[in-house]
């Protein structure tokens, strides 16, 4: 069990660092997102700290959105 966390945890951090590097968030992106924030029992500070800049990014037109 520790090691599905660990691969959510893996997959979670890469699409995030793919977010930040490209200042883009895709549906596919956004998919990911979601499906393994949905299969996570919890976030730690760090994930939370990422979510809130991702939404951040988003509301202040830093991460543009595309198809």
């Amino acid at each position: 069990m520790r090691n599905n966390s660990n691969s959510g945890h893996t997959l979670l951090e890469t699409v995030l660092q793919r977010i930040f590097s490209i200042r883009r968030i895709t549906r596919q992106d956004q998919h990911l997102l979601m499906s393994t924030l949905l299969s996570k029992e919890g976030l730690d500070e760090t994930e939370r700290t990422q979510i809130t800049r991702v939404f951040d990014g988003l509301r202040s037109g830093f991460i543009k959105v595309v198809d």
